[in-house]
């Protein structure tokens, strides 16, 4: 699939998450070190932003970097650091020139000084625009984030500022990275794997799941289309009967 000829723009996902999987093993059975493969992946995340953005869809979470992946070997966690380097480097001016608002989900003062650096750079630059949002989860666990949000929450009530038995849903939206923004309509997993591995887990509870077996480096435009596709054919019910959602 090449085009959009087959997408209803009036049913776009407004938020869509990926768990970009895949390049390390794409990498290794090519017989290559498994740097090559995140390099190859960072084109797909170019052709990614781009197709999301050229759709009208709001925000686009991409899983760059774990909290769990700073226990790999230490030659890939510096090759991994120095290709989002690069990267945000070189998109520094197609985001001012597409309007694309950069931010950062995670632990950011565990980057090395020069990425975060650049990291808060871009950021600051990019906070204005408002046509799509671009976040990047990196060293990120969905677990810490909410026993950050849980200890930001415990904060406010012990200095009075809320009460317990006042908090809801929303406060502790709140108190999330992705405070502000719809929760992911759309969660794609490419590599052939099928967990979420601790990835948005309070923000994910209504999203639509799309695994694909294609590896991230060969995850491109035509790819994610067929995953937006993929979503517009389903029946988003939220607990309702297919009937009452008819009927209403």
């Amino acid at each position: 699939m090449n085009d959009v000829t087959e997408i209803d723009p009036a049913r776009l996902p407004r938020h869509v998450a990926i768990i970009m999987d895949g390049n390390g093993r794409w990498a290794e059975r090519r017989g290559q070190p498994r740097l090559f493969g995140h390099r190859a992946g960072a084109e797909s995340v170019r052709e990614v932003v781009e197709a999301a953005r050229e759709l009208g869809i709001e925000v686009l979470t991409l899983y760059a970097f774990s909290n769990e992946n700073w226990s790999r070997p230490e030659q890939e966690v510096s090759g991994l650091m120095a290709i989002l380097k690069k990267y945000l480097l070189s998109e520094l001016q197609r985001m001012l020139e597409n309007g694309i608002r950069l931010r950062c989900l995670g632990d950011i003062d565990r980057l090395p000084a020069g990425v975060r650096e650049i990291m808060d750079k871009t950021m600051g630059i990019t906070a204005t625009n408002r046509d799509f949002t671009l976040n990047l989860a990196l060293s990120y666990g969905a677990r810490d984030e909410i026993v950050r949000a849980a200890r930001l929450l415990a904060s406010d009530c012990m200095s009075g500022k809320l009460s317990p038995a006042a908090i809801g849903h929303g406060h502790f939206s709140d108190k999330l990275y992705t405070t502000g923004q719809p929760d992911p309509d759309l969660l794609i997993r490419t590599g052939g794997e099928e967990r979420v591995s601790n990835f948005l887990l309070w923000q994910i509870s209504y999203s639509e799941i799309f695994f694909s077996p294609v590896m991230w480096p060969e995850f491109r435009r035509p790819q994610f289309l067929q995953a937006i596709v993929d979503y517009q054919h389903r029946e988003r019910r939220f607990g309702k009967t297919g009937a009452q959602l008819r009927e209403g």
